[in-house]
């Protein structure tokens, strides 16, 4: 250690293990040729191994040690790390049946290897592991686990010959020795030194293990002496034979280059000095020289000695003996002498004393002696001497972990169960293992307790006592008292059990010294503990009152905070003053400053009733001592000043926050693991507890003194404001400490994965994810504190780049010193911590790691008396409200929040503008992280609140002031306030924010059907764009899922504007007709222009119309080319030129059509029909929606709807001849079809209106369409009989032969026509026929039927026949002579024609004749 350190005490920094016993792998074996021997002969030992790098900043055994355990033939071996986690560390090897001599491990390290050299008393043994530097590059070392160097052990043969030996019975072990010594040699030979059992050494050799080679025994005898006297040189005492007083009780190597000199410290109190290479006593020295000697103790023999030896390569070799002797003990240290002849000899340095504790294990370095005791109470004492330094002898304490309280006071008012859970449970004080242990014996070994975790070892504690309470207790009544007192009984009765497993786990069995590092550590059964210095205000604090440094020794007191031996000797008797408090204060007295603390009580209060309390139980005149000492303070007020500055860590500036470590030095991972953790956490904790115990004291001090008011006391007139000052700075003091300590015993809490997220999405809208105060939580083996997570997650990265990074720095160097960095880092980790600093890196930690419910406590605790970070904390509060669904509670302080924005780090980095964002005010800018944060949480009418209050601070800034008005538009929307939505819309300064806050509106109401308020609200000055949206809405989306045209009808409709509703409502039809081709679209599509004709009607008739676009305009769509149409093709564009817009060349892209209500009407009728026709078929309503008139008609036909074809043709002025062709096909179908025919054709002549018809017989389905078709001809006549010809063409066309009644009728309309279309068909028959019955009519028989009224008379019209037809008829029959009824047909028909043209002659003659 540095002289600034030497002279103060040390603490134990052991904190209870919270995570299971580490679970070991197990490897056993035995031995061939041994035999089991019993195994109680040995006590337990430990020791422990350090690499000769692991000092070295850049090595890959950086801070890495092994430590080891033994009982009877069982050896644990584990490696530690206080930079990385070690995977596969700890191994359990059993030898079973071979006890290990204690102190018979040692652990030699190559450059390749590690070696395990192992003693038992059958045997040696040789473990080669591959050397940790060989597997990993100390650069590459980034992970935070790494493999261990015994991860492969489980590989090795043990029984291989080649690396164990039995020990030979000549010269055979002693049986009253258990020292032992082993060493490599430079050729890799392995060696063993033990006690011969005729007393004398014996060296066992091994060959090198990767060499083939044989195992040698040298016993070191008496005669290499001999050979050196005969050379000159004398030693102090020879014994003519080798007699058992020359038994080595210790032994102890220093390997050189080719030679090992192997110290053997004897039972008759000497020391020799063997040369291995070349077999010789090269010394032999009297220890009793160097000590007081009795008789009785040369007589004696020496078994209690100790060897222990230290090299140092500027220094040289030091031996370190302890002599023991009934109730005392000393130390001795010497360092080897050499001369130019080879002669050694031992230079003494210094002979220290010790007290009558028994010795367990002391270790030695070039400047000090460290010892552990036991006591006559049997309880550890540790001490360490400088003994170059310490002149006078006096060993400075080590302050070792107490053991846990006795008992566990628990109050009336207290839970037993409760109480005494927490005290078990609470972190540093009982382990793990100690618990599991003593719950297997409580349950009497029922059940099996292993590997529970912290939370699942107090529920199995809870159960097993509750379940031996509830079996102890068999009345069923019993009293509250009575119930209390059997909780109290079973609960200390478990307590008992856990204390006394703690106590022998936690007894050291040895001391562990890191040369290289100077790291002290005392090896316990499973666990270890560190050593670290003291600060010089807990120094004397703790110092026991016959070590307290008195006014005479107060010089050596040279910090820097204590300038002067006057100052010095001030806080001497000061601190004594305060040490005479604190032994003075009883349990109840300590309870009421815990109590004030946690109730946010003014402890100055506090410390006057503990102080009354104390004047009125002074029975040992304390308050007298008190004052007798104050009288001995020269100026106390300084003296207070200079140990509250001392122990105050408040900083003006915030800490620098982390830079990015250093990867070529692997400072990733430097005390990282989770034992260095820990440690500086305990550490961290063992300060606070201290320094709240003096500063409890200090303020009780302050108030005596206050009471007092004595001007001579006081230092000489000091003013009672410099009293109040000081007060009122302690009690800060003591607040921080309470807070701190709290801190490092609070447990932080699982989360799970999905809250984790959550949280990490929440901290993406502050922008701090990527904060060095935030990262992904690691997976730690046990229950961690907040302090050990936020040190492990944050703190450490900062500190070390301080420690590393930082220029002129005198720690970054290469080498490592466990003291003054475990210093350093307390020292840079405490201003971390502590509440009144500006940087406020713990709560933010707490807050990235989701631990809500310790953060909540941390700022109920901080708040009523810390005034730095309010805004922060006020903020991190309204964090940990939200999460727990306040969120009213939440907003309040988000908002007391805001009043320091721009005071404070942690808020000014939370308003940090985006890369690009409009810069606005800070608190503008607090204003919309915290929109946004409540926003993801999901909470719109606080979004609103919040809102709401910062547009007063925005009252100068339009642009935020759009943008807030948004937000409450947005959440007013999402609530379904829709009138308050509205109004935050018309008050949006930003046009464009407006208009798409009015299209979300739309959207909204729309999508939750509240129309009637979309259509009620005023839009003033927002009309246009209202019915804009609208349209466009209507227009882009799907027709049937959403009623934008409706919506835009009722909008019309509410403010009468009846035409615009019209022309909605029409375009909505069409739409339907050309869009949505099924019988709903059909029937919106019939009460749309319905709905369009009622509004045209509302309408005086000149202004009755309405606008279309033409048939192929397109509309207008919002964000369409003017260039392009919808498929990318380019548009024709009217060109304007000289000659103006009229001009041929110009195209017209938009025709404009003017609709009246006649045409609506129309529409209408097309509609019905459409709807009539697909309400028929519906496999025509894919066609009929967007059909002409004329492909309206031709679809009814096909369908057989003829009235309805017919009343579409009337209605659009269209010719019935698609009808009369259509149905005529039908009665053709009909007459040729079968039954099948038949029945089908019912369903579409049950559709038309048959005229009533009384018959005799049953009619077929044939004869009720021709009967269809005659009502037709008969109802509808036609110009020039064309629907006659029509049906007698298609008739004839398909063969059909004309029906009587047809031909009657047609005879009455064109006889003629008739005769022309019997020609056109060759039918000659009926041609000739026909002529024969029309020259009969004209000549005045059955002229009624030809539709004659005067046949031929003189009197009466003239006449005429068709001689043209008739010509062709007589040209046909002619020709035709081969057929014989042709001929006889000519012949009729010319006689016939003969015979009227004589008439005609006749009746011709009459009429001139009459004329003149």
């Amino acid at each position: 250690m540095a002289a600034g350190l030497a002279e103060r005490s040390c603490l134990e920094l052991g904190p209870a293990a919270r995570a299971p016993p580490r679970r070991l792998r197990e490897v056993a074996f035995s031995p061939p040729g041994t035999s089991p021997l019993p195994l109680g002969r040995y006590g337990d030992s430990a020791g422990g191994f350090c690499y000769r790098e692991c000092a070295q900043l850049g090595a890959a055994t950086r801070n890495r040690f092994v430590r080891w355990t033994t009982s009877g033939d069982t050896l644990e071996l584990v490696e530690e790390s206080l930079d990385n986690e070690l995977l596969n560390n700890a191994v359990r090897l059993r030898i079973q049946g071979c006890p290990l001599l204690p102190g018979g491990v040692h652990i030699c390290e190559v450059q390749s290897h590690l070696v395990v050299l192992l003693v038992t008393v059958q045997s040696v043994h040789r473990v080669v592991l591959p050397h940790p530097a060989c597997s990993y590059r100390s650069e590459l070392i980034m992970e935070s686990q790494i493999q261990s160097v015994f991860t492969d052990i489980g590989k090795i043969n043990f029984r291989d010959p080649a690396n164990y030996y039995l020990i030979p019975s000549v010269p055979g072990l002693a049986s009253n020795s258990v020292a032992s010594a082993a060493w490599l040699s430079s050729e890799g030979e392995a060696l063993f030194a033990l006690p011969s059992a005729a007393g004398g050494i014996f060296v066992i050799k091994l060959p090198p293990h990767d060499l083939p080679g044989t195992v040698s025994v040298v016993e070191l005898k008496q005669s290499s002496v001999v050979q050196r006297f005969l050379t000159g040189w004398m030693p102090t005492a020879i014994r003519g034979d080798c007699g058992p007083s020359d038994l080595p009780i210790s032994l102890s190597v220093h390997c050189l280059d080719h030679d090992a000199f192997l110290f053997a410290l004897c039972q008759d109190h000497k020391l020799r000095m063997w040369s291995y290479k070349d077999q010789m006593c090269l010394m032999v020295a009297d220890l009793l020289e160097f000590m007081p000697v009795s008789r009785d103790l040369r007589l004696a023999a020496g078994t209690g000695h100790r060897l222990r030896l230290a090299f140092s390569q500027s220094l040289g070799l030091y031996l370190g003996v302890y002599m023991h002797a009934p109730k005392r003990g000393q130390f001795c240290v010497f360092q080897l002498v050499s001369t130019e002849s080879n002669r050694y000899s031992l230079d003494h340095i210094s002979s220290l004393f010790s007290s009558q504790e028994t010795l367990v294990d002391f270790a030695l370095t070039s400047a000090e002696i460290w010892a552990l005791w036991h006591n006559e109470e049997n309880q550890t004492v540790v001490k360490y001497i400088n003994f170059e330094q310490n002149v006078a002898g006096q060993w400075n304490q080590v302050f070792v972990q107490p053991l846990p309280e006795e008992e566990v006071t628990v109050r009336h008012d207290q839970d037993p169960r409760e109480t005494y859970l927490e005290y078990l449970f609470m972190p540093g004080r009982f382990t793990n293992a100690a618990i599991q242990k003593a719950l297997q014996i409580f349950s009497q070994g029922t059940e099996r307790h292993m590997d529970l975790t912290w939370d699942e070892l107090k529920k199995e504690v809870t159960l097993a006592v509750e379940n031996e309470f509830q079996g102890s207790v068999t009345e069923y009544e019993c009293s509250p008292e009575e119930f209390w007192q059997l909780q109290v009984e079973f609960w200390s009765k478990f307590y008992a059990c856990c204390l006394q497993y703690q106590e022998a786990l936690s007894r050291p069995l040895a001391l562990h010294l890191n040369p290289y590092t100077s790291m002290v550590c005392l090896l316990k059964k499973g666990s270890l503990s560190f050593l670290v210095p003291c600060s010089l205000v807990d120094h004397l604090y703790l110092l026991s009152n016959e070590h307290l440094l008195m006014e005479d020794d107060a010089a050596i007191l040279d910090d820097s905070f204590i300038a002067d031996l006057e100052m010095s000797r001030d806080v001497v008797c000061l601190v004594q003053c305060l040490r005479l408090i604190g032994e003075s204060i009883s349990m109840e007295m300590a309870f009421i400053m815990e109590m004030a603390c946690s109730r946010l009580q003014p402890p100055e209060k506090a410390a006057e009733q503990i102080l009354e309390d104390l004047i009125a139980n002074d029975t040992d005149n304390v308050m007298e001592d008190i004052h007798s000492k104050l009288q001995e303070i020269r100026n106390p007020i300084h003296a207070i000043g200079v140990l509250i500055r001392e122990m105050d860590y408040e900083t003006d500036a915030d800490m620098e926050r982390a830079h990015p470590l250093n990867m070529r030095m692997n400072l990733t991972q430097l005390y990282g693991s989770g034992m260095a953790v820990s440690v500086v956490c305990w550490g961290v904790c063992k300060i606070a507890t201290i320094r709240f115990l003096i500063c409890r004291d200090l303020l009780i001090l302050q108030q005596l003194l206050l009471r007092l008011g004595d001007p001579m006391v006081l230092g000489g007139g000091q003013l009672f404001q410099s009293q109040q000052d000081l007060l009122h700075r302690t009690s800060p003091l003591l607040l921080s400490y309470y807070l701190i300590r709290w801190a490092s015993q609070c447990l932080a809490s699982d989360v799970p994965v999905d809250t984790l997220e959550s949280n990490l999405q929440h901290l993406s809208v502050l922008e701090l994810a990527d904060t060095t105060a935030l990262t992904t939580h690691k997976l730690v083996s046990s229950p961690q504190t907040i302090v050990e997570l936020f040190f492990r997650e944050v703190a450490r990265k900062h500190i070390v780049s301080r420690l590393f990074l930082q220029p002129n720095t005198s720690l970054a160097e290469t080498s490592l010193n466990w003291p003054h960095l475990i210093t350093a880092i307390v020292a840079d980790f405490l201003p971390l911590l502590w509440p009144s600093n500006p940087g406020f890196l713990f709560p933010e930690c707490l807050m990235g790691s989701c631990q809500y419910t310790q953060l909540q406590e941390y700022i109920r605790l901080l708040q009523p008396w810390c005034h730095v970070n309010m805004g922060s904390c006020c903020f991190m509060m309204g964090r940990c409200y939200l999460v727990m669904g306040e969120g009213h509670k939440a907003l309040d302080c988000f908002c007391q929040a805001a009043s320091e924005v721009g005071r404070e780090e942690f808020l000014d980095r939370l308003i940090q503008p985006e890369e690009g964002e409009m810069v606005s005010t800070p608190r503008l800018q607090y204003y919309n992280k915290v929109l946004r944060l409540l926003d993801m949480v999901g909470l719109p009418e606080l979004v609103i609140q919040l809102a709401s209050l910062a547009i007063m601070e925005s009252a100068d800034d339009w642009r935020s002031q759009a943008t807030l008005r948004t937000c409450i538009f947005k959440h007013h929307l999402d609530l379904g306030h829709n009138s308050e939505a509205y109004v935050a819309l018309t008050q949006n300064p930003d046009p464009s924010r407006q208009l798409d806050c009015l299209r979300q509106l739309v959207v909204v109401l729309c999508e939750r059907s509240q129309l009637q308020d979309l259509v009620e609200f005023p839009y003033v000055n927002l009309h246009n764009e209202v019915v804009g949206i609208i349209e466009s809405h209507a227009r882009a989306v799907d027709l049937m899922t959403h009623n934008y045209y409706e919506l835009l009808y009722a909008f019309h409709i509410y403010r009468h504007n009846y035409r615009k509703a019209g022309t909605v409502m029409f375009e909505y039809g069409m739409r339907l007709g050309r869009e949505v081709r099924t019988l709903r679209g059909l029937q919106k599509q019939g009460n749309c222009f319905l709905a369009a004709i009622n509004c045209l009607r509302l309408i005086r008739p000149e202004y009755a119309w309405i606008v279309q676009p033409a048939s192929g305009a397109v509309y207008e769509r919002p964000g369409a080319s003017p260039k392009r149409s919808h498929d990318g093709e380019y548009t024709a564009v009217p060109v304007v030129n000289a000659e103006g817009p009229s001009c041929p060349s110009v195209t017209a892209t938009r025709q404009i059509e003017i609709l009246e209500l006649e045409d609506l009407e129309k529409e209408c009728v097309l509609a019905r029909i459409r709807l009539t026709l697909v309400q028929h078929d519906l496999s025509t309503a894919a066609v009929a929606g967007s059909s002409t008139p004329e492909e309206m008609v031709a679809l009814l036909v096909r369908a057989g709807l003829f009235d309805t074809a017919i009343t579409l043709c009337q209605t659009f002025k269209l010719p019935l001849t698609p009808v009369f062709e259509g149905l005529t096909f039908k009665c053709i179908k009909l007459q040729l079809g079968g039954e099948a025919a038949q029945a089908e054709a019912w369903d579409w002549l049950a559709a038309n209106q048959l005229s009533a018809l009384v018959t005799t017989k049953e009619s077929s389905a044939t004869d009720e369409a021709w009967r269809l078709l005659s009502s037709y001809l008969e109802h509808y006549p036609s110009q020039n009989s064309l629907y006659h010809r029509c049906v007698i063409n298609k008739l004839l066309a398909h063969g059909i032969p004309l029906p009587n009644w047809l031909i009657n009728s047609y005879k009455k309309v064109d006889a003629a026509e008739l005769l022309r279309l019997y020609l056109n068909y060759d039918l000659l028959e009926e041609a000739a026929d026909l002529v024969l019955e029309y020259v009969d009519a004209v000549l005045g028989k059955g002229h009624q039927y030809f539709g004659i009224e005067h046949p031929l008379s003189a009197m009466a019209p003239m006449v005429w026949l068709p001689y043209t037809a008739i010509d062709q008829l007589l040209q046909a029959l002619q020709e035709s002579t081969t057929n014989h009824y042709n001929v006889v047909l000519y012949q009729k028909l010319h006689d016939k024609l003969e015979d009227y043209h004589q008439k005609v002659s006749l009746a011709s003659q009459d009429r001139l004749y009459r004329h003149y």
